[in-house]
This record gives structure tokens, C-alpha cells and sequence, in this order.
């Protein structure tokens, strides 16, 4: 990857934080926003009301800084699950994180509907889910990509039947629409505390897999290759499906089901930087950042009421997606 590329991904997410500050209902100018952060940051005396501080802080930023949080995790983890299992049509729900976390959130909703228990539940649930697809997948003492895919399509099946029969017992005037509304997925009850709880586990693993991103290049290349050269197969696929599970699992327990990012966002990485893992993971993170947060501030300011992220990014993602498909002729790399 160049100095340019490398610059350009760097920059790019930074630039669009910062403009995104400035994109919301209420209107806040640079000079303003400035002596806000040098306030709360530096300390240097300012005369700032507290809406502009209220804004700032505890509305724009906590939600910019998930939404870039949530698409690098689902990017990153797209990308990894895709060199994997070898299969470009692998997405980071492919063993069943997002229906088990779904399942996971409608339960606490109809018993609670505690943020908090929402949010403990779609991540317990959701690592839960994945351990069902890999004990399943195990079946033959060993984990094949084929026996993992379909182990995780069967729990995925399992929990949406669960999620129906919740949303079937729920009481319809008020915890069915809050179940049908954060399945749709969308960041605007996202604070500081929501910050705090997911970006530590999103971090961790985004950077486990950073660290064994050149072992993807070699398992890629088929499991008896890998073992040929030295690779643990088994133990690097579990390691695998674990860091990217802790991410996807913390993005999706604070912002519900947003799909196509983890399935489009790596294809559109390796049209920028091509197909080696060393490359295309740190690309997915700045990429996937970039989409979810522009996707964000769409939702948020197209039209007078909130769109739901997840409809947003899978009314723009499947077409896009097309795109890809024809211009590459469905000869991914």
C-alpha cells in the first residue's frame, strides 16, 4: 500500500469527523465549536452556552464516535470472515451474531427494557450464538469452512424463529414497535456510557485481528497449504471467530442490525488496495468508518423524522453491491 493510500485513509475518517460536528438540526459554527474543545479539552477560558456544550458533547460526539466504531468492527470483521472461509459472500453474521443478539435484545426488552439489560443481553446472546455454530461445526472433530457456514445458518434460523415467537407474545402497542425498531438498527439513544461499554471490546478485537493479518493470507490458501507452512489452522480460526465476534457483537448490542457493511465494505478495500489481508484490513477499518458515519449523519438529517440505519445502509448497500458485482463479472479476488 503507498504513502498516499496509507495518508488518504488516515485523513479521510479524521476530516469527516470533524465535519460531522457541524451537520445536525441545530447549527454550530467553527469558531464556536473551537472554543468549545478548547474549554472541555485545554481548558482555556470560553463564555460557551450549555446547549453548545450539550450538542458537542453529549449528543455528537459520543454518536459520531460509534458510528465510525461500529463500521470499522462489522468491516473488519467482513473482511476477516471473507479471507477465512474463502467465500466473498461471507458477511460477520454469518454464524449467527446478529439473530442471536437480536434474540438476545427482544428478550430484555419484553421482560425490562432496560437500556443496560438490552445491550448485556444482545452480547451475551450473541457470543452464545456463535459458540452454538462452532460446537455444531465440530461435529467432525474438525471445522471446515463448509460445516461452519452452515452451522452458522442454522443457528441464525433457530434464533429469528425465536425472535418471532417473542415478537408473537409482546405486548403490540408498546414493547413490539421497540423490539421492530431496534432490529432495524440505529445509533440515536447512543451517549457516553453506551461509548464507554462498546469500544473497549471493539478495539480489542479489531487489534487481534490486525495481529495475525498475514496468517489470513496463508490460510486463504486452503487449510492443508496453511498447515504445510507451520499455521495451526484450527487455532487461528478459533482465535479468528473470536476477535471478530467480540467486535461484532459489541457494535450490534448498542446499535442493533445494520447489515451489508461487513459484506460490501472489504470488496470495496481490495478494489483500493487489493487482496492482501496485511492491506486490506486497516483499509476496511478507515473505509467502514467512513460509509457508517456518512450513512449516520444521512439518517439523522434527510428528512424530519429519524431513518433507521439499518434500512439505510441496506437500501444503498444492495445496489451497490450489484454494482460491484457486474463490474468485477463475480471474479473476486
Amino acid at each position: 500500500m503507498s504513502k498516499r493510500n496509507i495518508a488518504i485513509l488516515i485523513i479521510a475518517p479524521l476530516g469527516l469527523l470533524l465535519a460531522s460536528m457541524f451537520i445536525g438540526r441545530y447549527s454550530l459554527d467553527f469558531f464556536t465549536a473551537l472554543q468549545a474543545f478548547g474549554q472541555r479539552f485545554f481548558s482555556i477560558p470560553a463564555d460557551i452556552p450549555d446547549t453548545v456544550n450539550s450538542v458537542l458533547f453529549n449528543i455528537r460526539l459520543p454518536r459520531i464516535l460509534m458510528a465510525m466504531a461500529v463500521g470499522a468492527a462489522l468491516s473488519v470483521s467482513g473482511a476477516s470472515f471473507q479471507g477465512m472461509f474463502k467465500n466473498p459472500l461471507v458477511s460477520p453474521d454469518i454464524l449467527g451474531v446478529s439473530a442471536a443478539a437480536g434474540f438476545g435484545a427482544a428478550l430484555a426488552i419484553v421482560l425490562d427494557g432496560n437500556a443496560a439489560l438490552i445491550q448485556f443481553f444482545a452480547f451475551i446472546f450473541g457470543l452464545v450464538g456463535v459458540v452454538l455454530a462452532y460446537l455444531i461445526s465440530r461435529v467432525y472433530r474438525t471445522t471446515p469452512a463448509l460445516m461452519l457456514v452452515l452451522s452458522g445458518v442454522v443457528v441464525s434460523a433457530f434464533f429469528s424463529a425465536l425472535i418471532s415467537v417473542i415478537k408473537y407474545i409482546a405486548d403490540p402497542f408498546q414493547k413490539l414497535p421497540a423490539i421492530t425498531f431496534w432490529l432495524m438498527g440505529s445509533l440515536g439513544d447512543v451517549d457516553g456510557s453506551d461509548l464507554l461499554l462498546a469500544l473497549p471490546p471493539i478495539i480489542l478485537g479489531a487489534f487481534g485481528l490486525l495481529a495475525v493479518r498475514w496468517r489470513l493470507n496463508v490460510l486463504a490458501m486452503g487449510d492443508e497449504e496453511a498447515r504445510s507452512l507451520g499455521i495451526k489452522t484450527e487455532l487461528l480460526k478459533g482465535f479468528v471467530i473470536l476477535c471478530a465476534t467480540i467486535a461484532t457483537a459489541s457494535a450490534v448490542c448498542v446499535s442493533g442490525i445494520i447489515g451489508w457493511v461487513g459484506l460490501v465494505i472489504p470488496h470495496v478495500g481490495r478494489m483500493l488496495v487489493g487482496p492482501d489481508h496485511k492491506a486490506l484490513l486497516p483499509a476496511s477499518i478507515s473505509i467502514g468508518a467512513c460509509y457508517l458515519l456518512v450513512m449516520d449523519n444521512i439518517a439523522r438529517t434527510a428528512i424530519s423524522a429519524e431513518i433507521p440505519l439499518g434500512i439505510l445502509t441496506a437500501v444503498i448497500g444492495a445496489p451497490f453491491f450489484a454494482y460491484l458485482l457486474r463490474r468485477t463479472k463475480g471474479g473476486w479476488q
